[in-house]
């Protein structure tokens, strides 16, 4: 396996994944509630910043490799099940929308797989829709994490709920999307045999 900044920073995210969870069940004494949304919420902004650091120094410095984009979305995503499922259980985020936050990463994950052994694997590559997306769970869960006033101005929660539920609605569509774009890829390809 080949080792390189842009996969150490990748496997970084994913060793951090236990501390932000277990930061935020540490029992009181150790660190207060706020406290411990302040650096949970640190926790997941650094993880997405190494996600695109980690992807950026990959191709710049030419040190892509096919395990560290396999590892790369692989990471994404453990780090938002994890927040998403923590904010469920906190209730701070409606179960329904971290279901299908969640399905819909295992569909499009399996999807791509599926693609990709039927030798169709760029009819469902990543599309704007699916940054969008993206872009929207991360703004959204570190709102909700945080869970309190930023600098005094407005309470993070509400935005942060309606964000995720933004961030839902472009899940759905986005997975609509690529569900489409790979019936019609199967489609067409049956008709060429």
């Amino acid at each position: 396996m080949p080792v390189n900044l842009p996969l150490l920073l990748t496997w970084l995210r994913i060793i951090a994944i236990p501390l932000f969870v277990a930061v935020l069940y540490f029992p009181e004494e150790w660190i207060s509630a706020p406290r411990a949304n302040i650096v949970s919420t640190a926790i997941f902004i650094g993880a997405a910043v190494t996600d695109w650091a980690d992807g950026y120094l990959a191709r710049r410095w030419n040190q892509t490799t096919r395990f560290g984009a396999f590892l790369d979305p692989v990471a994404d995503k453990l780090m938002v099940t994890a927040a998403l499922i923590v904010l469920a259980e906190k209730g701070l985020v409606d179960p329904f929308v971290a279901l299908i936050i969640i399905g819909r990463e295992i569909t499009i994950s399996a999807l791509r797989e599926w693609m990709a052994q039927v030798g169709h694997a760029g009819s469902v590559a990543v599309n704007l829709l699916g940054k969008l997306k993206t872009i929207t769970q991360l703004v959204a869960i570190p709102f909700l994490l945080f869970d309190g006033q930023l600098l005094g101005l407005f309470h993070t929660n509400p935005v942060g709920r309606v964000l995720i539920w933004v961030a839902a609605i472009l899940t759905l569509w986005s997975m609509v999307v690529y569900l489409r774009a790979a019936v019609v890829s199967a489609r067409s390809a049956s008709g060429q045999r």
